[in-house]
């Protein structure tokens, strides 16, 4: 059931995502011939700093979906309720935390912006405010659905509504160049999608309509409460690493070069989008798997989920890393480049980050947070440090020279060995290996994919370059990985739930067309 499961959830999320990522490529595409480059760096900034608000939410939501896992496993009604309803209250304080913090901020919004001549700076900054508060009041909804690995349910939800928001947003930046009314219209969307999901959930699960007067166990509130402190500490220092680049740029480069480099995070958070659309509906299996399995079982499905986030990452990576840089010179020109250096550091770190996924996900799961609740602070003071020197000696590149030495000296190894120690109860050293093995083939097959990509003439025309380009950064990578992996136990398990699904899929096909013929006779 986790597998089939998880398999839904996968692909309604990866189908959603392929219609809107190319939506997002046109509406991007209208927005910075409308607006121009200067408004997509006040959208990138503001939602970076509207993130910083979102530390209010500071892990409550982590702490109680992970206390969630096991009455959800054995179906207590009265604990889930009981759970609910505190995850209800807290998230109605969460919104109006984040709306008053965030209206005292109006005041100092010159801080965060250089360079730049947008008018109605402090409308548009509410306006990303209210949208930023309104999915607080119904969070605790969606995220049932996901315990219960329902999520392709709420992705689908979410689907219409993006679509809809970005065909609307699409045409009213075509007709009208009225940004205000652009985001005003993803405010309502947002508001609406947002009521649909919480409609759908209580028909779903109407018992949680229930007005029940069951009160939590004291140890459970004592373990919601120490693993909130942990994860409050946590967030802040996550955002910190991530959260605070745009900002850091604006406020030392420009608000322009913000919006040069959106566009590079756009197709990075695009394919990040794409995998996460895995590794986010695993999780919640995942998460049941610890909940009810021996640590010889979870180490050995662990594995597996290593391969497929290392195979993941190492593939968009590189499909990255080749095709960034003449993607976007025909698409929106050479003046929207930035340097190799930039392109190359932003990379290491997407690849860095990305291969903490499979790890993490069993730390969260087995509510390791109380442990390295200090870690993410550490990071965070040697990030900032780094990057706010670093900025001023290498520009932008330096600010994500900063992000990467602050991974490389704090969580690169003390997740792994928290997890290693207490969940797997298996040497570190074993993870070091590991780690090291598949960073030295990704940066070999990176190297190799990236010399076979320049061999190709220029000569044959921006478009037929571009698309060999693209053939060779897909095909090339994954040749090479099941050239590599094909004989171990990890792909073994890969390739017959792969087949599984295919035979699955056919078979339906096959009873759908008899069927149809039974019908027609």
């Amino acid at each position: 059931m986790r597998v089939k499961n998880s398999i839904i959830n996968i692909s309604v999320g990866l189908g959603n995502q392929i219609i809107i990522t190319l939506l997002s490529f046109f509406s991007r595409t209208v927005f910075i011939q409308t607006l121009g480059i200067e408004y997509l760096g006040v959208n990138g900034l503001f939602t970076s700093v509207l993130a910083m608000l979102t530390l209010a939410e500071a892990g409550i939501g982590s702490s109680i979906i992970y206390s969630l896992f096991k009455p959800v496993a054995d179906n207590d009604i009265q604990k889930i309720n009981a759970l609910m309803r505190l995850y209800k209250r807290a998230y109605a304080v969460i919104a109006a935390v984040v709306f008053v913090l965030g209206l005292a901020l109006m005041p100092f919004l010159h801080l965060f912006v250089k360079d730049t001549h947008v008018e109605g700076l402090h409308l548009i900054y509410f306006i990303f405010l209210i949208n930023t508060v309104i999915p607080y009041l119904f969070q605790y909804k969606s995220s049932f659905l996901n315990v219960n690995q329902k999520g392709y349910i709420a992705t689908a939800i979410f689907s219409v509504s993006s679509i809809l928001s970005l065909l609307l947003k699409i045409g009213i930046l075509y007709y009208t160049n009225n940004y205000i009314l652009y985001l005003v219209t993803d405010c309502v969307i947002t508001l609406i999608n947002s009521a649909i999901v919480a409609v759908v959930v209580n028909r779903m699960y109407p018992f949680l309509r229930d007005k029940t007067k069951s009160v939590l166990d004291p140890l459970v509130k004592q373990d919601i409460i120490k693993n909130v402190k942990a994860i409050v500490l946590q967030n802040i220092g996550t955002y910190l690493i991530f959260g605070t680049d745009n900002i850091i740029i604006s406020s030392f480069v420009s608000v322009a070069a913000v919006g040069l480099y959106s566009n590079y995070n756009m197709l990075i958070e695009i394919c990040r989008t794409f995998i996460n659309q895995v590794f986010n509906n695993i999780y919640h299996s995942i998460g049941n798997l610890v909940a009810s399995e021996s640590a010889e079982k979870i180490f050995s499905v662990y594995k597996v989920y290593w391969l497929v986030n290392f195979w993941l990452y190492g593939f968009f990576t590189i499909f990255l890393y080749v095709v960034t840089e003449p993607f976007i010179k025909l698409w929106l020109g050479p003046s929207f480049l930035m340097e190799n250096s930039v392109l190359i550091v932003i990379m290491i770190v997407f690849f860095e980050r990305g291969m903490r996924n499979a790890i993490s996900t069993v730390k969260n799961t087995a509510g390791i947070f109380h442990e390295d609740r200090y870690a993410p602070l550490v990071q965070a003071a040697i990030n900032l440090g780094f990057s706010v020197w670093l900025v001023q000696v290498w520009g932008i590149a330096g600010v994500f020279l900063g992000t990467l030495i602050s991974a490389v000296l704090v969580p690169i190894w003390r997740t792994p060995y928290l997890v290693y120690k207490k969940v797997f109860h298996k040497p570190f050293l074993k993870y070091v290996k590991t780690y090291v093995l598949y960073a030295l083939i990704g940066l070999t097959v990176c190297a190799v994919t990236k010399y076979v990509c320049s061999l190709i003439p220029a000569g044959l025309g921006e478009v037929p370059h571009l698309a060999i380009i693209v053939i060779l950064a897909i095909v090339i990578p994954n040749a090479i990985f099941v050239a590599i992996f094909h004989k171990t136990a990890e792909f073994a398990y890969i390739w017959t739930v792969a087949k599984g699904i295919v035979e699955t899929m056919l078979g339906k096909f096959r009873r759908a067309g008899v069927n149809k013929k039974a019908e027609n006779a």
